[in-house]
Order: C-alpha cells, then structure tokens, then sequence
C-alpha cells in the first residue's frame, strides 16, 4: 500500500504554537501574584475596622438594601412599607457615618454691669440702715470634762448636744458655741492659734476683707491696686490667712512678705495648730467667723483664694448692703438652684463621702427641707444653692447668729457648705417670726464683676475628703 505522509507545511506550524505557550506562561507568572495582591487587598478592605472606607460603605450598603428588601416583604400595607424603607435607609445611614465625639457644650458665663458710686469720698452710711434685729450674742470659750465620760477630747468646735443646737437657733439673748472653744487649762489648744502682735490688729480693724489659703492649694491673688481707692487703702484691714506649708511653698516661689508683713495689699497672718486634718474645714474659720477674729469689725468681705478682687470694698458694701438695705450679701450658684442638685453633683464628683452626704441630707429633709420650687409664689430665696466664694456682711446681731449657726452645720456634718446654707436660713427664719433677717441674695454675674475667677493650684499634699468623718 501507498505510504501516507504528512504535508511538509505541518511542521512549520509548530513554531507559533510554541511562541504562545511561552507567552501563556509568561502570562501566569505575571497574573498570579497580581491576583494573590487583590485578594489580599479585597480582605484587608473587608475584615478593616474603619467604617468610611469605600468598599466597606458599599458593602454594607447592600447589606442594608437587601435586609431592607426583607422586611419589606413581611409587611401588607404600602404606606408601611415605605415608612419602614425609609427608617431603614435612615438607620443604615447613620451606621454608615464615622463615629464623632461629641464635646460638651459649655456654658459661658460672665459679668454683668453694676453701677457703683463714681468716688468713694460721697459715701455716708444711711441711718435706717442699722435698723435690724437687735439682741445679745456671748460665744461659750471653754468647756470642762463631760460628765460621765472617762474621755475627754476638747474641740475646735465644742461639744454641742442636739437640744442646744436647736435652741441656738432662736434669734434671742444667749451664749452659743461659735468656734474657738478650748478645753480645761490642762489641756492643749484646740487650734486656730494666731501672734498676739497679730491679734491685736485684728482687734482694731472696723472694715475687712479677708481670703485664706491652707495646705498649699492656691496661688496667691493680689487684689487690683487700681482699683481700690486712697480711702480703702488706708482704712480697709486686707487679711490673708496662711499655715506654715503655704508659707513655705510661696517663699520657694519668690513671694515673700516685707518688712511689715505684707504681700501687696495683703498682710500675711499665719495660723498655727490647725484644728482639722481636712484643710476644706480648716477654710471654713476664716469664712464664717468673721466676727470672732474681728470683734470690732462692722463690716467685713470674704473671697476664696480662687478670686481677686476688682473692685474697691467700700464700694462693694454700699452696693450690696446699703443699697439693698441688706446684712448680708451672697450670690446664687451660676447653675445650680435646689439643693437635691447639689447633693447629687458633691457625689458625681466624690467631692465628699457619700455616705455622710446621705446622713446630712436625710437629716435636713426630716426636719422639713423642700426641694426649691422657682414656680411657687413668692419663693423665699431666688435659690437654694449658693455660690460661697465671694460673701459681704455688715456685723449685726442676726448676721453674726446666722454665721455662727452655719458654722456649726459644716462642723457637725460635712464641710460642703453648699449642701446646708438652705437649711440653716430656712430654719432660722421659721424659728423667728416677726424677727426678719435682710438676706440678699444677688446674681452670680455681679460676683463675676468685681472678682475675678482662677482655678485651684494643682496640688497632691492637700488632705483629701475623710474616708469615714
């Protein structure tokens, strides 16, 4: 038989053939880690945690159609479905949006005008003005061993039984504790101890203004010279209140008093042997016992250390005092008005501990402390809460009563004063019918106006709340 062979051209077919196999090959080498790239990419985008990139927005954009699409499909009526597409599309929406903290919105606060007198020379005290409630006030100096107790320990404060706390509170003829009780001669002081050579210009001043800083927890501020006129300067006692530590922190800062004793208008009194571990207490002697480190004082004008005065004080006493026909001046707190407020914000802060807050608190509202109620007519305060940084009083019978007696709250239960000023004039003007006491209590704008606010120093070494008061 014939032998079959191939055609000649077969052969040279097989070049190209060979040429694309090579470029196939070429290819794969190429795509394949270009593909393993993309996958790895694909994942990333997928399995990333930041929501506002694009493949992951779609991806859950279509998550959210097709579940969308679901719930459509369960529901009968048009108006419905369109509803909840809506709210769906909405919530996806939302989903969708990178999480943004949201800043809290501060309130700004600030001062409002006050028309004072234009000079100081003009100001004569009015003579209905010293028309108050009048009546006699002798303070308890010592107290002996308590009969019946082996234990004697003599306080700052005094031992004061619940009857003679209740009784105090009659604006009448009498001898109550108001601080600076010491014990039998036998015993040590109970603190608060000052230089005679200051006591004795203590003794002469007629008008004061007084701050204090204790365990280093303040800058000291020097009132604006500019703004206190030749008069105040000369007749106007500026006392700051300092321990030893606070002393010691300000000289290392290169605040040092001069040769008299004085730091810029202020002149320095040291105090030793203070009578509480809490130096929150401790500033409470100064700001509320005006009237027994300054017996000759008619008036006299607290700030706390966070302030500095602006304002000349005479100016400060005929507008808040004289003018509103006043014995006593605070200003109401900028935010806060009821004192159920104000014991849950000492709490959200740990300002104290809570479980002596609760005592205080449950013993104020069974002797028949409200909650303050703006809408009631004619309320008695504008506001239960105050804000006591900044306090003016003229030395009256009922004002000195009135200090004594909140003294011995913050005494007695916790040091936060805001939590018992309410309760203290409540009750004093239940307890005295007939026998007002003229409190005015002004807007915190006006404290804004004629001092200005700092912050507290930053300091680890100030003993913190009491654990267990």
């Amino acid at each position: 038989m014939p032998e079959r062979r191939l055609p000649t051209s077969a052969p040279a077919a097989a070049g190209p053939r060979r040429h694309s196999r090579r470029l196939r090959r070429r290819c794969r080498l190429l795509l394949l880690p270009a593909f393993a790239l993309a996958l790895l990419s694909v994942a990333y985008l997928s399995f990333s945690p930041y929501p506002n990139l694009p493949f992951r927005e779609k991806q859950h954009g279509m998550a959210g159609m097709n579940n969308a699409g679901e719930r459509m499909n369960q529901r009968h009526t048009p108006d419905d479905l369109s509803t909840k597409v809506k709210a769906n599309f909405s919530m996806t929406k939302d989903e969708l949006e990178p999480y943004k903290r949201r800043k809290k919105s501060r309130k700004h606060y600030v001062p409002c005008q006050i028309e004072f007198l234009p000079l100081v020379d003009s100001l004569v005290e009015p003579i209905v003005y010293s028309n108050f409630t009048g009546f006699s006030l002798k303070y308890i100096l010592k107290e002996n061993v308590l009969s019946g107790n082996g234990l004697f320990e003599p306080l700052f404060g005094g031992h004061q039984s619940l009857q003679e706390r209740e009784e105090t509170y009659y604006a009448r003829n009498q001898t109550l504790h108001c601080g600076f009780v010491q014990g039998p001669d036998d015993y040590p002081s109970t603190g608060f101890d000052l230089n005679e050579n200051d006591k004795m210009y203590m003794a002469s001043c007629r008008v004061v203004v007084s701050s204090c800083i204790f365990g280093s927890s303040d800058y000291l501020r020097r009132p604006t010279k500019s703004k206190i006129g030749p008069y105040s300067k000369k007749n106007v006692c500026f006392i700051m209140f300092l321990d030893e530590l606070t002393l010691a922190s300000l000289s290392s800062e290169g605040v040092v008093p001069d040769e008299t004793g004085s730091i810029g208008l202020w002149r320095i009194v040291v105090v030793k042997n203070l009578p509480y571990k809490d130096m929150r207490r401790v500033g409470k002697v100064p700001k509320f016992l005006a009237q027994r480190l300054f017996p000759s004082a008619m008036y006299s004008i607290w700030l706390d250390s966070k302030l500095r005065l602006n304002a000349d004080p005479m100016l400060i006493i005929e507008y808040f005092l004289w003018r509103k026909k006043a014995e006593y001046a605070i200003s109401m707190h900028y935010d806060r008005t009821c004192v159920w407020e104000e014991v849950l914000q000492n709490k959200r802060l740990n300002k104290y501990n809570h479980t002596a807050i609760d005592e205080q608190f449950y013993f104020y509202q069974s002797d028949g402390l409200l909650k303050f109620n703006e809408s009631s007519k004619g309320p008695v305060l504008p506001s239960y809460v105050p804000e006591g940084s900044f306090i003016v009083r003229a030395h009256t019978p009922m004002s000195n009563l009135f200090s004594c007696l909140w003294f011995n709250e913050v005494n007695r239960f916790t040091s936060r004063d805001q939590l018992s000023f309410a309760y203290t004039y409540l009750k004093l003007r239940r307890m005295n019918t007939g026998k007002p006491f003229h409190l005015n209590m002004f807007k915190d704008c006006e404290r804004r106006a004629i001092a200005k606010l700092f912050h507290h120093r930053a300091n680890e070494t100030a003993d913190p709340p009491p654990a267990n008061p």
